[in-house]
């Protein structure tokens, strides 16, 4: 692999404080991505925003507004995670799908390519900068715009189920599984909307926990124990 998209959760990033930012836990993150850093390998990173808001579960406020404090929650995380890249040594930059002032800059495929090509490892934040789009279809778009080679998703649970496995001790898991089978089924890989895009622009996906030893340099070098979603 040569450029990565690493979509990394929110609430993975919370570790057991299931909110805010474990430290602990995103210095780890750090450590990984510049061993890949190091290697060549180009990464982009997306971050969702469940550590800090889930919008979408309240009635009380207009889904819009809701959106729009969930794309603030990932510039937090973008920034956050950024600076702790930096303390790790790597360099960082960080775009956002809407103006920030001098806190990121707008993303643009030309500057963000640029940031790659230099082994810097570059952050998308704000998902598309519209409501109604979640971080998920964010991540396919970054990843389809940078032309990645694969979706890296790193999540709280070790790949994908054909139920939640929070709530069935029976959950299946699936070692490898086509695109078209997700949208088919709805399974929970992304929503629907970046599932279809994913199967539309041929954008394979590795899905797999974030906790454990050297989960994400497992994953790109091939010791792989989630689950393999293929165009």
């Amino acid at each position: 692999m040569k450029r990565v998209l690493l979509k990394l959760s929110g609430e993975a990033l919370a570790g057991d404080n299931k909110t805010g930012f474990d430290e602990n836990t995103v210095v780890g993150v750090a450590k990984q991505v510049k061993q890949l850093i190091e290697e060549g390998i180009q990464v982009g990173i997306v971050i969702g925003g469940g550590n800090f808001w889930r919008g979408r579960t309240s009635e009380n406020i207009d889904r819009a507004k809701a959106d729009q404090i969930g794309m603030l929650a990932t510039v937090m995380n973008c920034i956050y995670v950024s600076e702790i890249f930096r303390s790790e040594g790597m360099d960082t930059k960080v775009f956002t799908a809407f103006s920030c002032g001098t806190f990121a800059e707008m993303f643009s495929k030309d500057e963000a390519v640029s940031a790659l090509q230099k082994n810097v490892v570059t952050f998308f934040a704000g998902g598309t900068g519209h409501p109604y789009f979640s971080t998920d279809t964010a991540t396919v778009l970054r990843a389809i715009e940078i032309e990645a080679e694969v979706i890296l998703l790193a999540k709280a649970v070790d790949g994908v189920y054909d139920s939640d496995p929070k709530t069935n001790p029976d959950a299946k898991k699936y070692d490898e599984l086509s695109i078209t089978e997700v949208v088919a089924q709805k399974l929970a890989v992304m929503d629907l909307t970046a599932s279809i895009m994913c199967m539309e622009n041929n954008m394979p996906m590795l899905v797999f926990g974030l906790e454990g030893e050297q989960t994400i340099v497992n994953t790109v070098k091939g010791n792989f124990t989630g689950t393999k979603v293929l165009v």
